[in-house]
């Protein structure tokens, strides 16, 4: 489960991000809190505009965001990012300490981490390849979800405290601190420098920011993944919205707001620490995950107290994370590495860029409706994204239950490594595309997008030829596409 541990670049950053990371979860609870009890009088659709400020650039920036993480130093571009994050989280804290704060700084503060945190996610998301080989690298991306999740289970809990004792404004001051941890791993972490770019790769670049987009037509897995992802993203991942609400609804404060946010933390960890454990992230994971969104969500939805609701978050977090953790390893570790970073800035704003369009709409929706309708939706959503995902199981990989003996079954489909009739029914994993599964070659090769250790110091840079890739109007088919370029 923490084999990724082993490698001392990733233990670095593990243990620096967690601390990061539990700054960054006070602060967001407490920003919800501030702009729900301080600056508006419980007003959702505040809530919902500032989380639509903060992540509507992940959608818009992401042909910039993908490309940066892709041609330059993750750890450089790291150290700008988080910089830059520490100084808004200390400008919005002395804005609140000294009183002068109002809903428009909040707003143009959201605005900011949005922009920032368009190229630190994808960039972030991307250096988890820097610091561990292959083999590692699904049980890497669950153990980053773990972290976070750890800090979301102390995080709001101490922010809820730190509200009560010393004020909203100390606890983004702290936050701001907390940076000091990723930063120091950032310097510690050893790299090999960047070899510069050629002349006719740069003459390429523009070409090359919609080389990500292209590869992830060329997957139908990879769509279902964005598409389900998205509905989730969009309708089912408001917590602000949905945790804040139902704890006005219950008659609790600010402070019962971040317990709720540590609850749901609790089952977000359980989940990302099983999804470690695995040796694969699969498909079918994600599907039943999406299926558990949902009737979680209806759960919640009838819960008639307060600790009974809480209850339901445990269930409802290990869903969600089961979910994004896996979906992620699945994007990592299936994608070529040298589109990685552009498609990872696709997977991000696909996740992230639909809440300028959920959050309103679920804040909306709990201002006319009530609290509890925001639970409703998200289960609809959940139910459609998991419709989605067994009809292209049903359809694509033709997915078959066998009756053997008694209650015994047996789970057939098509794609198993190695089948040359393609319509042949195998007992198989839903691990990875059926094009990537016949590859003879490695799926992850060492060549990346940014440095690795010596042995691969000299592999590309991360620009690629758009001749690679197939385009909708050659009309290939992807996988001998896939098998052409390895």
């Amino acid at each position: 489960m923490f084999r990724s541990l082993a490698v001392r670049n990733y233990r670095i950053w593990f243990f620096g991000a967690l601390v990061s990371n539990i700054g960054a979860w006070m602060q967001a609870t407490t920003q919800n809190g501030v702009v729900l009890t301080e600056l508006t009088t419980h007003n959702a659709s505040a809530v919902g505009v500032t989380m639509a400020l903060q992540f509507g650039p992940q959608l818009l920036l992401v042909p910039f965001s993908g490309a940066v993480a892709d041609r330059f130093e993750r750890r450089h571009v790291l150290l700008v990012t988080q910089s830059l994050l520490m100084l808004f989280a200390a400008g919005l804290g002395v804005l609140l300490v000294t009183g002068q704060a109002e809903l428009w700084h909040l707003y143009a503060f959201a605005l900011g981490l949005g922009i920032v945190n368009a190229f630190d996610t994808t960039a972030r998301q991307a250096f988890v390849s820097d610091l561990v080989g292959p083999a590692n690298l699904s049980n890497a991306v669950a153990l980053n979800s773990a972290s976070f999740n750890s800090a979301r289970l102390v995080g709001p809990a101490v922010a809820g405290v730190l509200i009560a004792v010393v004020g909203s404004g100390w606890v983004f001051m702290i936050n701001a601190v907390s940076f000091l941890g990723v930063l120091g791993a950032l310097l510690l972490i050893r790299t090999v420098a960047k070899s510069a770019p050629k002349a006719n790769q740069r003459e390429s670049q523009l070409r090359q920011l919609s080389a990500g987009l292209r590869y992830v037509r060329s997957r139908h897995d990879m769509i279902v993944v964005f598409v389900m992802v998205f509905l989730l993203g969009t309708f089912s991942m408001n917590f602000p919205v949905m945790s804040s609400t139902m704890a006005v609804e219950f008659g609790r404060g600010a402070g019962d707001y971040g317990l709720l946010s540590s609850i749901l933390a609790i089952g977000s960890l359980t989940g990302a620490l099983l999804v470690a454990k695995r040796p694969a992230a699969r498909m079918r994971v994600v599907i039943i995950a999406a299926g558990g969104i949902g009737a979680v969500s209806v759960f919640a939805a009838v819960m008639p107290t307060f600790w009974t609701f809480a209850l339901t978050l445990i269930f409802l977090g290990f869903a969600i994370s089961t979910l994004l953790t896996t979906a992620n390893g699945f994007v990592q570790t299936t994608t070529d590495p040298t589109v990685r970073g552009r498609v990872l800035a696709l997977y991000v704003a696909v996740l992230m860029g639909g809440t300028p369009i959920g959050a309103p709409l679920v804040g909306a929706a709990a201002d006319t409706l009530g609290a509890r309708s925001t639970l409703v939706i998200s289960a609809v959503a959940a139910f459609l994204a998991f419709g989605i995902g067994m009809t292209w199981l049903l359809v694509e990989r033709q997915l078959r239950f066998h009756r053997d003996e008694g209650l015994r079954f047996t789970v057939t489909h098509v794609g198993r490594p190695g089948v040359d009739d393609d319509h042949a029914q195998q007992t198989e994993t839903l691990t990875a595309p059926i094009s990537v599964l016949r590859r003879d070659e490695e799926l992850l090769v060492p060549g990346e997008s940014a440095p690795q250790d010596g042995a691969v110091a000299d592999a590309t840079t991360g620009v690629i030829l758009i001749d690679g890739i197939a385009s909708e109007d050659e009309g290939d088919d992807p996988a001998r596409e896939a098998d052409r370029n390895p």
